[in-house]
């Protein structure tokens, strides 16, 4: 997790964790590092208290439902549960000690608990970043390879969350061998990374956690995202205003999803490349705290907007708490007669609008649920971009449309 770390009065070495002096043996227990006044403590204190509350809760419901309903097991929802426990372990093993230290206005649990602390949610925050990406790649080449896409094939998801923690490691292993470490941050109630070390040392491990584990998510998101759009603007077969509402729907859920990764994570970037480049004393504790707050408010909003706008998850929330029994199939169905459109050799299906928010093959929240039987009234769609064969017994593209009824 990116946290721009400003400890104050040159405390940049290697054990700058016990460098403003220890109160009876915890970090931060010098005067000099507690620059917030107790009322800004406070304030820090019943925000954190509110996003580690909400998140544990959010959180444990998704992983609630995923246990309970059935319907929810398939491989791109398991992206959705790598996130709510990634997410919910930064609400366990990190939000209460912060909370903690910001009660009492210092660090509580030594120097290699803030060590722990500062790895263990950097390790956790990247997870949830890069499976973000992951799961907007799943879905864009889904949608332009649907004759791939294969809602029991687990292999490719369990890649992707392999790849997720692996990658984290990467990346939060450093600073535990030499490259960069980790210490208390801002008014010294947190611990992160280093920021404001000017060693060639610290700040080539910067430049690369900030290119790599910032940056390089966002832009796949956002080119992911961006190519289901144009695909979704492409579609032909639909009327033009019920086409508008598809996209208009479409793309509000894109720019959600992106004003809050931006929200939640661009602040700690910026923060950590002003204090690691610019002059000492440039971001004081009480600008550096801020950021730290909105990062972990990821913990709430990623629940809400990948989970919960998700009709399938909606409605199982909505059958737990009226204590109903789950509707087998009531989530997926086959269409028929749904035209299609060559993109980029690809035949892909057109989306249909009505008064519910239909998702096209692999669109945004799209879960993929288990595959109904195809009826006689079912007609399959021939991938068009293919030569013709003479060969019947070659199976046909068959395309199906995801309706998730309001």
């Amino acid at each position: 997790m990116i946290l721009p770390n400003v400890s104050v009065n040159g405390c940049a070495g290697v054990n700058s964790a016990v460098c403003a002096g220890a109160g009876e043996g915890h970090l931060g227990g010098g005067s000099d590092r507690i620059n917030l006044t107790p009322t800004g403590h406070l304030v820090v204190a019943v925000c954190l208290g509110f996003i580690g509350t909400f998140g544990l809760v959010n959180n444990l419901l998704v992983l609630v439902l995923f246990c309970r309903y059935k319907i929810l097991r398939s491989p791109i929802n398991l992206l959705l549960i790598n996130i709510s426990i990634s997410d919910l372990l930064v609400c366990v093993l990190g939000t209460p000690f912060s909370f903690a230290a910001s009660t009492q206005g210092r660090w509580l649990i030594g120097e290699k608990g803030c060590v722990w602390y500062g790895f263990a949610n950097s390790l956790f925050g990247i997870v949830s970043l890069i499976t973000l990406a992951v799961l907007s790649y799943e879905r864009y080449s889904t949608m332009m390879a649907p004759t791939e896409a294969d809602s029991s094939n687990y292999r490719k998801i369990s890649l992707g969350i392999s790849v997720s923690w692996v990658y984290s490691l990467v990346w939060t292993l450093p600073p535990l061998l030499g490259w960069s470490h980790y210490g208390p941050e801002g008014p010294g109630t947190t611990c992160s990374v280093d920021w404001t070390s000017k060693t060639a040392n610290n700040i080539s491990y910067i430049i690369c956690l900030f290119v790599f584990c910032l940056a390089v998510p966002f832009l796949v998101i956002v080119f992911c995202y961006g190519k289901l759009l144009c695909a979704i603007r492409q579609m032909s077969g639909i009327s033009a205003s019920k086409s508008r509402k598809c996209e208009q729907r479409v793309l509000f859920m894109v720019v959600i999803m992106v004003i809050c990764y931006l929200l939640c994570w661009l602040p700690y970037g910026i923060m950590a490349l002003l204090a690691t480049f610019g002059p000492p004393g440039l971001v004081t504790p009480e600008a550096s705290i801020i950021p730290s707050v909105l990062a972990k408010t990821s913990t709430v909003i990623n629940p809400v907007i990948y989970v919960f706008m998700n009709k399938q998850f909606y409605r199982c929330f909505h059958t737990l708490l009226h204590c109903e029994a789950p509707r087998q199939g009531s989530t997926l169905k086959s269409s028929s007669k749904v035209p299609t459109k060559a993109l980029r050799g690809v035949a892909v299906t057109a989306p249909r609008c009505s008064k519910d928010f239909l998702f096209m093959v692999a669109s945004l929240g799209r879960p993929d649920a288990a595959l109904p039987q195809l009826g006689p009234s079912v007609e399959p769609t021939i991938n068009i971009t293919k030569a013709p064969s003479s060969d019947i017994n070659k199976p046909v593209v068959v395309s199906l449309v995801a309706h998730f009824n309001g």
